[in-house]
């Protein structure tokens, strides 16, 4: 069992407000079909034996409480540790690329307190990749460093994303912005945990800052150190990149990679029935969730679980969510449906690539 416990920061909305995350937090934002963006840190964490493991909730919690529960589905239903619902701080992120709030922290430092693990592993909800935190925390302790953050060379300009000033392993700065080549931050890292409380009471009269942002004038006082991760990875901030990060998911290459043997990605579970694929129907290079029943065509997207597919409905290089009814000869192009939508005969919903259409949730069915 790691000898940390965990917390992941749930309670900042993106910068670049639409339909989708107006009616939820980011965190709660299905991924692939099945998933929530939420289900990559928290699976991180328990992949590596991480048995407590604290959510600081947004004002918006209702999504996540639906979707985590007890934390029975990430083995986090336990007597001793499990999952914790933290308070996030009254007024929220308010600072741009604001993550981990010192406030937020502070408000749950009883959390902190009552901890007997020596390290605390922090991350956010919008960037997902499945990584083995093991090394990260043995490279942590063998170093002696007081924070390790995870970072990876930027394969794209990403102004959402911070990068760090690296020298020897060492990180010296950040800065806003991450451009491509540089050692950008992903929003992961493990502390200390009496440093973090000794942060608390240092940074006590700029509690509103980040936690990254109160150290900007301290990177010579404290040890932060780099740690490389070279696998895939996926920032979540925009419409743009959640549409096309979820389509990455469609090349194999991409879909071993974060979902990889041994290191599960967990969800909630859901009693459904496999997909059901009616006579006639075309389906290339989808993903499909369970519960759906497909008799048209479908080209290049993702479907939730219980969508219907009507015969004669085409849907191509699209994003359906959960429930959502595609009636006979309906076409959808270069969209995002989101969940519990009708989509009436005839209908035709088209973007393009670079401008997604989205047809925002529908209030539940019954």
């Amino acid at each position: 069992m790691a000898q940390a416990i965990g917390i992941i920061t749930a309670n900042y909305s993106t910068q670049n407000s639409s339909m989708l995350t107006d009616v939820r937090p980011a965190a709660s934002l299905p991924y692939a079909g099945r998933y929530r963006l939420i289900d990559f840190p928290m699976s991180n964490l328990v992949n590596c034996g991480v048995r407590t493991v604290g959510v600081v909730m947004p004002y918006n919690y209702r999504s996540i409480i639906d979707h985590i529960g007890s934390g029975k589905d990430w083995s986090l239903d336990r007597k001793n540790g499990g999952l914790f619902i933290l308070p996030g701080s009254a007024f929220g992120s308010t600072r741009e690329g604001s993550r981990f709030l010192l406030r937020d922290i502070d408000f749950n430092r009883l959390f902190l307190d009552r901890a007997t693990e020596p390290y605390v592993i922090v991350s956010s909800s919008n960037v997902i990749f499945n990584m083995d935190y093991d090394p990260l925390i043995d490279c942590h302790a063998s170093t002696g460093a007081d924070i390790t953050i995870v970072t990876r060379k930027a394969t794209c300009d990403d102004p959402n994303l911070s990068s760090a000033w690296i020298e020897d392993g060492r990180v010296k700065g950040m800065h806003r912005g991450a451009k491509y080549g540089e050692d950008e931050f992903l929003d992961t890292f493990i502390i200390k945990r009496e440093v973090l409380l000794k942060a608390l009471d240092w940074y006590a009269a700029v509690s509103h800052l980040d936690l990254f942002e109160a150290l900007a004038q301290d990177f010579d006082k404290v040890n932060v150190m780099d740690y490389q991760f070279n696998g895939y990875a996926a920032s979540i901030f925009t419409t743009q990149g959640y549409f096309r990060h979820s389509m990455e998911l469609l090349d194999p290459k991409i879909a071993e990679e974060l979902f990889p043997e041994g290191r599960p990605v967990m969800t909630k579970a859901h009693d459904t029935p496999p997909a059901k694929y009616e006579t006639g129907s075309r389906v290339r290079n989808s993903l499909v969730s369970a519960g759906s029943r497909i008799s048209g065509s479908i080209t290049g997207s993702i479907l939730g679980r219980g969508v219907r597919v009507e015969r004669g409905a085409t849907v191509r290089n699209s994003l359906i969510g959960q429930g959502v009814v595609i009636e006979s000869g309906a076409i959808i192009e270069n969209a995002i449906v989101d969940r519990n939508n009708f989509i009436p005969a005839g209908t035709e919903l088209r973007g393009t690539p670079e401008a997604v259409l989205v047809k925002e949730k529908s209030p539940e069915r019954h």
